[in-house]
């Protein structure tokens, strides 16, 4: 029964948070006032778990959410919630709490993080719980879900650099590269399944989604995200 409840919280993803580094490397590099010491990593652990702790909030309130729509999924069916496996009240307990706790050690790193930590809370929230849950919009869907790698990069230059945010380019690059692994993840589920009445009832996103727009969504962000690298090493002469 505990194991159902660990697993909703997927801690096997907690390695997406390794996009935080970059933030934290573009913070000490762009910095004329960091000084940066070896033992600092350890410092750099603590940021890092706070996010993984949110994340987990926001997983949990996306199985929860999507059970009834798993269930049309070939794989996803097998998950806990798809199941029936777990008590509603038990799941927003634990969503409240990994939360509070993910924001409330936030705190004890600077404001600016724990305001970027609440808005990666929030943007759970807008993706999955209704009227918003923009997981059911086209193109909405990719670009929402994709925002929680700049979040993740801003998150990390905070850790260096709290009075300001860091430069455009670099939150773009971070924002198109994201969406274009999701629209390529949206293009893996249409192969994969390859039944677009199946697909719709489990995402209504899918109603308007085909092989040929998800391709070109591929190409369109994957071209945006190399302008914007483009930029970063022009200006910055990398």
């Amino acid at each position: 029964m505990i194991k159902n409840y660990i697993s909703i919280a997927r801690l096997d993803h907690w390695f997406k948070n390794i996009f935080v580094l970059p933030g934290i490397l573009s913070g000490i590099i762009l910095s004329s006032s960091y000084e940066f010491k070896l033992f600092y990593l350890i410092y750099y652990l603590f940021p890092v778990f706070c996010i993984c702790i949110i994340m987990s909030a926001n997983y949990t309130i996306n199985e929860f959410l999507d059970a009834n729509f798993d269930k049309m999924h070939p794989t996803k069916k097998y998950r806990p919630a798809a199941l029936g496996l777990l008590n509603n009240n038990l799941v927003i307990l634990q969503y409240i709490v990994l939360g509070f706790l993910g924001l409330l050690l936030s705190f004890y790193i600077n404001f600016s993080f724990s305001f970027w930590s609440l808005i990666l809370l929030i943007m759970g929230l807008l993706y999955n719980v209704k009227p918003f849950r923009t997981k059911d919009l086209p193109i909405i869907d990719i670009l929402s879900e994709s925002l929680n790698n700049p979040i993740r990069f801003i998150l990390g230059w905070t850790i260096i650099i709290p009075n300001q945010l860091p430069p455009i380019s670099f939150l773009l690059f971070y924002w198109m590269a994201g969406s274009f692994l999701m629209a390529i993840k949206r293009l893996a589920e249409y192969r994969t399944i390859d039944n677009k009445a199946l697909l719709s009832t489990y995402r209504n996103s899918f109603k308007f989604y085909n092989d040929e727009n998800l391709l070109l969504l591929s190409f369109f962000y994957a071209m945006l995200s190399i302008f914007s690298l483009t930029v970063i090493f022009l200006k910055y002469k990398i």
